[in-house]
């Protein structure tokens, strides 16, 4: 009886083990477009390439950097900083926020908008909070027109 119930305890304990590791969301590359041209890729690991050049990092814990220096970091609740200071946020339904006004809006199928204009597109983006921050960020720390 007690061999009979182990074997239950492990085996049950293996597939809660073998769930787990299925149960995070894999990242993949972001490809971000702008008038139709490729703009910028957020790689799987987080570099971030602009205009087909290394620009910088997202960690996974949120820090963003800029040509090897810490610009700011993106927090898990979506708020954003730059230089130790909030300039705004993602909020889970893909509204932008910068000092306090929305700006924009990154919806679920990768369409960017800015000022209510469409602006670019995200592409094989949108399925995590993690993935609308990544590109967040991207936008307002490596580009200059957003």
């Amino acid at each position: 009886m007690r061999t009979t119930m182990t074997r239950h305890l492990l085996s049950a304990l293996a597939l809660v083990v073998s769930l787990s590791a299925f149960t995070g969301v894999a990242r993949a590359d972001i490809t971000i477009y702008r008038d139709g041209s490729r703009w910028a890729v957020i790689e799987d690991d987080g570099d971030v390439y602009v205009n087909g050049s290394r620009a910088g990092q997202i960690e996974d814990d949120g820090d963003v950097y800029v040509n090897g220096s810490r610009a700011g970091q993106v927090e898990p609740d979506g708020d954003i900083y730059r230089d130790g200071s909030r300039i705004g946020q993602i909020e889970s339904d893909g509204d932008l926020y910068v000092n306090g006004s929305r700006v924009g809006q990154i919806e679920n199928d990768g369409d960017i908008y800015r000022n209510g204009s469409r602006w670019g597109q995200a592409q094989s983006c949108c399925i995590s909070a993690s993935a609308y921050q990544r590109v967040a960020a991207v936008l307002l720390m490596f580009s200059s027109g957003f």
